[in-house]
């Protein structure tokens, strides 16, 4: 089987919960030996349930280290002179306070990468900075929702996952620049940066973000969520030929520009919302999607995991979700996540698991 195209690459994490566990995790699936360094307590993710741990900590091992004592900070040197990457998610304060910067690991590895994930940045202070207060902070929670209703959150961590992928291709980045140093992700501008198109409206054109009802995208019509005759249908109109294709297997006459559905937004939206309540979500995706239009019904994630078995993998004694990168002639080892602690009277020198 070939090896994975990280294989070889040594990367120590230092971090708690989602973000910095989930990008190293991301690496680890892909070959990297990657190890937690975890103080006697633990992730605090260890604390919330087994199931919740294992979800962004297979495939790793587990050093325990006291990094406030001499031997704990003399032995995290010793690991990053074998390593090619450090990547740590804790307040800019305790990251410079247990010496996991660059500046402090380049006098016993020069060409080590160090990446940071902080709420605002290694220099933007130590505030609170959690998955939820940055969504508020930056605008996400104020255009999610309907605009009758309260803001909204989604019902996952798309703030700390998100960062988590940003750091990981930060982390690679740099490796391949062959070039030690200091790299630096935050919450913050992460989200900011996810709001690409809506910040560019507001910043380029004064065009003020708002809410949309039933998730109605800004510019497309129509592209958003439909109730049915039964369940609710996302349909996602994005260009003029999609329009002519559903129109067709709709019974729809009219509005044949992307333009003109724009601006009459209103009677559009009217139109396909008494169309659509002719059919169940279910029959309209299974009419629509032979014909290439995007169109899904809403499912549960329990129904949306029966659907795609191929990405449930098996990892110890969990069932997980699998990496989302595939790479042609690679398969995933998925390794159980690690006993706490389980290596750390092993011999110093980083090596396969």
């Amino acid at each position: 089987m070939t090896a994975g195209p990280l294989a070889g690459i040594r990367i120590l994490e230092v971090g708690h919960i989602l973000a910095g566990p989930y990008a190293t995790m991301l690496l680890a699936d892909l070959g990297a030996e990657v190890t937690k360094i975890e103080p006697p307590t633990g992730d605090l993710s260890r604390q919330v349930s087994d199931a919740y741990f294992a979800s962004l900590n297979r495939g790793k091992r587990s050093i325990c280290l006291d990094l406030t004592t001499d031997d704990g900070m003399r032995r995290l040197g010793e690991l990053a002179a074998e390593s090619h990457a450090l990547l740590v998610n804790l307040k800019p304060s305790a990251i410079r306070k247990f010496g996991l910067t660059y500046d402090a690991l380049r006098r016993w590895n020069d060409k080590i990468v160090c990446v940071a994930i902080t709420g605002y940045g290694l220099d933007g202070g130590d505030d609170p900075a959690f998955d939820y207060v940055v969504q508020a902070q930056t605008g996400v929670a104020s255009l999610t929702g309907d605009p009758d209703g309260p803001p909204m959150l989604p019902g996952y961590s798309a703030a700390d996952n998100s960062t988590g992928m940003t750091a990981a291709l930060g982390l690679l980045a740099q490796i391949v620049s062959g070039r030690g140093g200091q790299v630096d992700v935050s919450l913050r501008d992460v989200m900011l940066s996810q709001l690409n198109y809506r910040a560019s409206a507001y910043l380029n054109e004064g065009t003020e973000p708002r809410r949309m009802p039933n998730g109605a995208h800004s510019y497309y019509v129509p592209a958003q969520l439909f109730p049915t005759a039964e369940g609710t249908l996302a349909l996602f109109v994005t260009h003029d030929g999609f329009w002519r294709i559903f129109a067709a297997e709709a019974g729809i006459d009219g509005f044949p520009t992307m333009a003109e559905r724009a601006q009459r937004r209103d009677e559009v939206l009217a139109v396909v919302t008494e169309v659509l309540s002719r059919d169940t979500a279910a029959g309209w995706e299974a009419r629509l999607r032979p014909l290439g239009v995007p169109a899904a019904a809403v499912r549960s994630l329990p129904d949306a995991l029966d659907a795609t078995p191929e990405m449930v993998v098996t990892a110890g004694d969990f069932r997980l979700v699998g990496s989302p990168i595939r790479v042609l002639g690679y398969e995933p080892q998925y390794g159980p996540p690690p006993k706490l602690g389980e290596y750390t009277d092993a011999t110093v020198t980083v090596g396969p698991a």
